[in-house]
């Protein structure tokens, strides 16, 4: 339905295909955005393996993707019709392209893999052929660009080296030679570069010329294969005060882009005849003019395209912006103007208003946004000193206007913010207003030492619980000012905290701990702590489960060595009795008992395996008092786990405990790609799940519960990042009808929910799915 994040921090992530339409990649899909209506267009992942690069077509009728997953297609998209134009099958490269680049006329496409193969392949894209394929390096290759200059000339540059190659027509064929590989451990990894070739003494041939930046700040000029010297500004200063993210040549001059900040134009003629004046090999030079484009700015890639005839230029800032920006260094020059903003990076947590269409994300970026995701737009946002961690909004019983967000910090620190209008009208998403709404510190505290993982509100909207990696669960009692009861100490770092539902006679809270133990508390009552001398809680009645791998058992169980073990187990009763039969005999005959021979030991059994570290538990929740469910990563992934709390916990000490789930449920598909979020729709007749691999899945009910029969078919979206997309959020609007999904890749997506019944019907009608 929409996108709200961006990738920011994905190298290259920022195309245009003409003034008004901005092009990037978000997880599985390709987003295509208008400037002047903010609607968007999507192109799918065909495969639903991801999404390597995207490069436009110089003539922008057409753009590439390049796509991820087992032997990865390589797509022509026509624009702006966003119909496939051409398809390029199957032998590009083995798991993912990594980039892409049109040769100057756009007649040929260059493309370069990932791991294994790092295949360099050019294409003859309209007529669907390869025309050359030659491993273009054994190492991680980042870039492959065509010669502005010379069509036959390209270069592939990745960790640590660059590579000048030269096509050439032998015997008919197209054949790559490699001139120059310059090699250079210290070379920024994701390395940006200017080409230049010029004709050497023998007119026959040619050496070049290559300008790179450095993660240092400076600015290397390499001739041959050798460094021939390295540029900083006066006083030794470094060109950028970080990594040079981009080297460009425009109209004649040196434009490089910083992680600083800064975009500097250097005198090309200057550069390109520099020598070194002493030993140190260093040059200084002094840029021609140069744009700050912002505070807390971190340019990692710019675009340009003419509008009304004049170049204007758009940037990506990993610190979660986009920037429109003009380089005409002018009397009339405009400012920078950022254009949007976004989190830079994962997004650790989200949360849903439960009156209205807002929902809230923080991330370690430090900051909270507030998004409507009615009309599609971000409302306000705030910037702390430490990055958030976890958010939860606060139910209605808490704050009946819906406006109370508790958030923690990695530091240790929970705040609890209100979204307000300050006219005094309640924020309600959709309406004309709500870009008034403000956010509002109302009360921070510090009951954490490390960072905080989990909140939950009590059913009632009595009490808080906070929970953090320091492994303590602290309490807090909910009035107009939060005040504290008390913390308990816990076996392992909290990974999620959940009360039981109002339809659970006693109110507990489910402690859910990273090292696989479980423990299950009531609600502390404030008027029995003594605070005094301490905030430890003591003698809270806390109930424990220590989960203990059975997964090597249940594959013992489902496959033939069962049979082996039962087959054995009969052969030795069987051995048993006859021995005992003989020995009968002989007490019957009056002869001497005889010992028979032994026979040889059995090849014995593999032994059951059990995890040296314990698996991480992910996600679970409560099925009924007392029991609940468990996702599981690491080896024991593949299943979800029923649990139940002992009625008799005699046990000391609970690591020496090794309690085992009494049901298990096998999940297709999950041996290497864990659940890591589940929740529910108010009716609980949808369960959705987020995946490892950023997909979606989606399980109808029938019966409102788990069993081996109802989660048999499901519906599955591949919808974040594949490789680092992992799901941190999943969760339905306070009315079920929006679905939203945040992830390790800073997506955040929004999708309208179909029914329990048309979900059935999607079912049923067997539509292929687009894992």
């Amino acid at each position: 339905r929409h996108s709200f994040g961006y990738d920011c921090t994905r190298s290259v992530n920022l195309l245009l295909m003409d003034s008004q339409t901005l092009m990037y990649i978000a997880g599985n899909q390709v987003v295509l955005l208008d400037q002047k209506t903010k609607s968007q267009s999507y192109v799918r992942s065909s495969s639903g393996g991801g999404i390597g690069f995207i490069v436009a077509h110089p003539m922008k009728q057409y753009f590439a993707v390049g796509e991820k997953g087992k032997k990865p297609n390589l797509i022509i998209y026509d624009y702006p019709s966003l119909r496939p134009y051409r398809v390029l099958q199957g032998s590009g490269t083995e798991e993912a392209y990594v980039f892409g680049d049109f040769n100057r006329s756009g007649t040929l496409l260059a493309s370069v893999g990932s791991s294994p193969d790092y295949m360099l392949t050019i294409w003859d894209w309209k007529q669907e052929k390869i025309v050359l394929r030659s491993k273009a390096f054994s190492q991680d290759i980042y870039k492959v660009t065509f010669s502005a200059d010379n069509e036959e000339q390209l270069t592939t540059s990745g960790a640590g080296h660059i590579s000048a190659c030269k096509l050439c027509h032998i015997a008919k064929k197209l054949n790559l030679f490699t001139l120059y590989t310059f090699s250079c451990k210290y070379l920024y990894i994701a390395i940006d570069l200017m080409l230049s070739w010029k004709k050497a003494t023998d007119p026959c041939q040619y050496f070049c010329m290559v300008i790179s930046g450095t993660e240092w700040g400076n600015l290397l000029l390499w001739e041959g294969s050798l460094i021939k010297v390295e540029l900083c500004r006066t006083g030794r200063k470094p060109c950028h005060s970080g990594p040079v993210s981009q080297v460009v040549l425009e109209e004649g001059e040196l434009v490089t882009v910083g992680k600083d900040g800064f975009i500097r134009l250097w005198n090309l003629e200057t550069i390109d005849d520099a020598d070194s004046v002493d030993d140190t090999g260093l040059l200084e030079v002094e840029p021609m003019n140069e744009l700050q484009v912002g505070r807390n700015v971190s340019l990692s890639f710019m675009s340009k395209v003419h509008d009304c005839g004049q170049p204007v230029w758009y940037a990506q800032d990993t610190n979660g912006a986009i920037w429109k920006l003009d380089l005409t260094f002018s009397n009339m020059t405009r400012d920078p103007e950022c254009l949007y903003t976004f989190h830079s990076g994962r997004i650790e947590d989200m949360s849903v208003s439960p009156v209205t269409y807002l929902m809230a994300t923080t991330a370690l970026d430090r900051s909270v946004r507030i998004y409507d995701f009615i009309s599609n737009s971000q409302l306000s946002e705030i910037k702390f000193k430490q990055g958030g961690t976890a958010l939860t909004w606060a139910p209605r019983v808490v704050n009946p206007k819906g406006g109370l967000i508790a958030v923690g910090f990695e530091d240790g620190v929970v705040r609890i913010i209100e979204v307000y209008d300050p006219k005094g009208l309640p924020v309600l998403a959709g309406q004309t207003k709500t870009h008034n709404a403000e956010i509002n510190l109302k009360q921070a505290f510090k009951p954490h030492t490390t960072a905080v993982t989990a909140l939950a509100y009590e059913q009632n909207g009595d009490v808080l619980a906070t929970g953090s990696k320091d492994k303590t669960v602290f309490f807090f009692a909910v009035e107009d000012e939060y005040k504290p009861i008390g913390f308990i100490s816990v076996p392992g770092p909290v990974q999620a905290l959940q009360w039981s539902p109002p339809s659970h006679v006693k109110s507990t809270l489910l402690i859910l701990c990273e090292n696989g133990f479980v423990l299950q508390v009531p609600a502390p009552l404030p008027e029995e702590q003594d605070t005094a001398s301490t905030y430890q809680i003591k003698n809270l009645p806390t109930q424990y489960f220590h989960f203990y791998s059975i997964k090597s058992r249940i594959k013992v169980k489902n496959s033939s060595l069962e049979e082996e073990i039962a087959l054995r187990e009969k052969k030795k009763q069987e051995k048993e009795k006859a021995k005992l039969e003989l020995i009968k005999k002989q007490q019957e005959m009056g002869k001497d008992i005889e010992e028979p021979e032994e026979e040889p030991e059995e090849e014995p059994l593999p032994p059951l395996y059990i995890p040296e570290e314990p698996s991480p538990i992910l996600c679970g929740f409560y099925s009924a008092p007392g029991k609940f469910w468990l996702s599981l990563g690491g080896y024991d992934s593949g299943f979800l786990y029923h649990c139940e709390f002992s009625s008799n916990d005699q046990q000391d000490d609970p690591g020496n405990r090794q309690d085992e789930p009494f049901e298990v449920i096998p999940i297709e598909d999950t041996d290497n790609n864990p659940i890591h979020q589940i929740s529910f729709s108010t009716s609980r007749l949808l369960m959705f799940c987020g995946m490892q691999n950023g997909s979606v899945r989606v399980y109808p009910l029938q019966e409102k519960d788990l069993s081996a029969n109802t989660l048999n078919e499901y519906w599955s979206f591949n919808v974040h990042d594949n490789d680092y997309g992992q799901i941190q959020g999943i969760c339905c609007s306070y009315d079920d009808r929006f679905l939203i999904t945040c992830g390790g890749d800073g997506n955040i997506f929004t999708f309208n929910i179909l029914s329990p019944e048309d979900v059935n019907k999607e079912l049923k009608a067997k539509i292929p799915s687009p894992r």
